[in-house]
């Protein structure tokens, strides 16, 4: 199966296939409004804005499943983020990243990309790590997504060629995007 086979839900209720952005370089992000990591709003915009014309997308899935960080309906979202950092890439739907309602996507992301690690030289990853270890012990031996603003990168070809950790600094992953493109 190829990510271009996935269809998703606009915030206006409008099913779409991700196959429309087939020969682009994407960044599929899981977000939220309400979190430490909200600030990379701003970062991600300014990264769109410099490479949106040579082929890259950055596909934005809010999500409330860690801690209800991503509270509101989606036209709220979408507001919030217009508003608070001027966001112009495309917003889907709220979606679940894990479990049994886990949107279908996620599911063939996290398969290619498991989890590899928060970045030990960020300020919030003691932190993650502590409130993820209360809630399973083992949580490292799983693909699932940990928390908000992680982020999958797609080749042109419809690879999934990395997973970034919301604790990954941005410049690391615009390199990335940059050797892509």
């Amino acid at each position: 199966m190829k990510i271009y086979e996935f269809n998703v839900m606009t915030p206006k209720g409008e099913t779409i296939s991700i196959g429309q952005y087939e020969g682009q370089v994407l960044l599929i992000v899981n977000t939220a409004t309400k979190c430490g990591f909200t600030p990379q709003y701003e970062e991600l915009e300014s990264i769109y804005k410099k490479y949106h014309d040579q082929g890259f997308e950055i596909l934005d899935f809010p999500c409330n499943q860690f801690h209800n960080q991503a509270p509101g309906t989606d036209e709220e979202i979408q507001e919030f983020c217009s508003l608070n950092y001027g966001t112009t890439f495309p917003r889907f739907s709220k979606i679940e990243v894990n479990g049994e309602n886990e949107h279908e996507l996620y599911t063939y992301l996290k398969h290619e990309k498991g989890f590899a690690g928060f970045n030990p030289k960020h300020k919030i990853t003691a932190k993650l790590e502590e409130i993820l270890m209360k809630v399973n012990p083992k949580y490292k031996e799983s693909p699932d997504i940990k928390w908000n603003f992680t982020k999958f990168l797609i080749d042109r070809q419809g690879n999934v060629v990395a997973r970034f950790e919301p604790t990954e600094d941005l410049a690391v992953v615009e390199e990335k995007i940059k050797e892509l493109l």
